[in-house]
């Protein structure tokens, strides 16, 4: 008899293969099988007891445990599983993982900060959709001072290329941190460090955004998504996360953390 049915590209994300938005990708593209055939079609459905799915060549089956990881991306790290340039990926940090997760999202090769790792599907897409507009917060250091109408500017939403009209939900100024260069403030054309949070997520969009101001971006860090900050996690470790501390990167920054929600089970890496 016959289970219950599910699109495929939600058995491929339950799967901790990708997100449903890359797994229709993927079947566009050819990479899947179902019982030994390519699908092409994105709203095609399979039984998860009983049809055999093949992703790249591989036999993969639905997680029935969810995992969630924060991780800090380390600069000049790729926001893959795999390179074909042989670049460094977050794979390479996963190598003695037996459970299979990807990243929720990504920061370019020039970034770092906090991402999140899962096998989970569902609750990526809730991360990543624009309707949920789970905000993003970074640290960035600017070539320069902004000013009151550049801030303006920036808050009302400029157009860049590939993503439109976009807009910072927020952006204050900062001291900088310890150890850094010493930056001006208000009218000189020193370096100064900001905090940004968005909403939206386009590819490189905080970068393209300032470049529209003719001010070039010397660092990016993304330090919370949702309430989740990254804390005193170091480049290129890894943290389980706990239920509460998964509902807080879904929530709103003018949100409280929810006293009272119903359990989910949260696998948890174990040292040995």
């Amino acid at each position: 008899m016959a289970g219950q049915t599910i699109r495929l590209n939600r058995f491929i994300a339950q799967a901790g293969v990708c997100s449903r938005r890359k797994a229709d990708f993927h079947i566009d593209s050819g990479d899947v099988k179902v019982n030994g055939q390519k699908v092409y079609e994105l709203g095609v459905k399979v039984d998860p007891d009983r049809d055999r799915v093949e992703f790249q060549g591989k036999h993969i089956q639905v997680n029935s445990e969810k995992l969630y990881l924060a991780f800090y991306k380390p600069r000049h790290v790729v926001t893959t599983l795999h390179d074909p340039e042989d670049r460094p990926c977050i794979g390479d940090y996963l190598k003695k993982m037996k459970t299979r997760v990807y990243p929720v999202g990504r920061l370019d090769w020039d970034s770092e900060g906090l991402l999140i790792l899962t096998n989970d599907g569902d609750y990526s897409e809730r991360v990543l959709s624009p309707k949920g507009a789970v905000p993003k917060t970074y640290k960035v250091k600017i070539s320069q001072s902004l000013t009151e109408n550049q801030i303006g500017k920036l808050q009302r939403g400029v157009s860049i290329e590939g993503g439109g009209r976009v807009r910072v939900d927020t952006i204050r100024r900062l001291k900088p941190p310890k150890g850094d260069t010493k930056v001006g403030r208000s009218m000189s054309t020193d370096a100064q460090w900001v905090e940004v949070i968005i909403s939206e997520g386009k590819n490189r969009q905080i970068r393209k955004m300032f470049e529209k101001l003719r001010i070039d971006v010397q660092k990016l860090q993304r330090v919370a998504i949702g309430r989740l900050k990254i804390g005193t996690l170091k480049p290129g470790e890894l943290r389980p996360l706990n239920e509460r501390q998964v509902r807080m990167s879904l929530q709103g920054l003018e949100e409280q953390p929810q006293r009272h929600f119903r359990k989910t089970k949260i696998q948890r890496r174990t040292r040995k």
